[in-house]
């Protein structure tokens, strides 16, 4: 059964990818992600029936609203945005560089200790970052580097809220750690997004997939995840993140018609290698994942 949800949960997390290209160029970045928070956050939003959740909440609103902004806001928008070109299994291969972000930021900014082997994992890591991007330009595959800067740019940060999670909101009850960063991040992007609101009529596929983005690969996912914590062990949770690509490709080649290529296999893995070795352990990531 643990095996299941596993896949069931990097399932979801990689088809956050497909409703991203599917759903940014009809709605907009800003739209589409106010639309994915904001139905994650009603999922979610039983956990406040707790009387000391809810003192949780209001002693911990500062932390969430950082966490909120650097793990769901800026994020969802970077790659809702990048989405707009790259193609979804593209983008799930650079999201695993995430944990990587979250090594370099935990010794850069808040004095984590790096070993050897996490630095030998770092320098593979982003070895495969290269390795990716190179090959696909030099294949002829039309490459937006200010697009990929931006993907990149959402790992990052993912990294600094995942290492500023660990050190602010450790304490506090995960749903609702999850749930505040949803709401605080449809707080910050519910102007944008009704200033952006699309001026011509939009497919009822296109507001579907918006839906399915918030509660699929959101709110639900982030209840199985923390299920999956709870029956089998945060290790095993974690190890999500190394079927998440493998899934965010696959959907892109079955209803996209993406191609999966080898530079895109070979960066794949050299990334998810490296992060195997940054990360020094598996260990369950607290922030928000497309």
């Amino acid at each position: 059964m643990a095996a299941l949800e596993l896949m069931m949960l990097s399932a979801a997390w990689g088809a956050s990818f497909l409703f991203l290209r599917v759903a940014a160029p009809h709605l907009g970045p800003f739209t589409l992600i106010a639309l994915r928070v904001g139905v994650a956050a009603c999922m979610l939003l039983p956990v406040l029936r707790s009387a000391s959740v809810r003192r949780q909440w209001r002693g911990n609103a500062r932390h969430m609203l950082v966490f909120g902004t650097t793990g769901a806001a800026l994020p969802f928008t970077l790659y809702a945005t990048a989405s707009l070109q790259l193609g979804a299994g593209f983008e799930s291969v650079l999201n695993a560089t995430t944990p990587l972000w979250a090594a370099v930021i935990g010794a850069g900014w808040f004095g984590a200790p790096l070993r050897r082997p996490q630095v030998a994992g770092l320098i593979l890591g982003w070895s495969g970052v290269i390795l990716l991007v190179g090959l696909e330009r030099t294949g002829g595959v039309a490459m937006h580097l200010g697009l990929v800067a931006l993907a990149l740019l959402a790992s990052m940060c993912y990294g600094f809220s995942i290492q500023y999670a660990r050190r602010h909101l450790s304490h506090a009850n995960p749903v609702l750690t999850t749930f505040g960063s949803q709401a605080s991040a449809f707080m910050l992007l519910a102007l944008p997004a009704l200033l952006t609101w699309p001026s011509q009529a939009v497919a009822w596929q296109i507001w579907l997939c918006a839906v399915a983005l918030g509660m699929l690969c959101t709110g639900f996912a982030y209840v199985l995840f923390f299920r999956l914590v709870a029956r089998a062990g945060a290790a095993y949770a974690a190890s999500s993140g190394f079927l998440v690509p493998v899934f965010g490709m696959l959907w892109g080649h079955i209803f996209l018609r993406e191609a999966v290529t080898l530079p895109m296999l070979a960066g794949c893995a050299l990334i998810l290698l490296g992060t195997w070795l940054a990360k020094g352990r598996l260990e369950p990531a607290p922030a928000p994942r497309p």
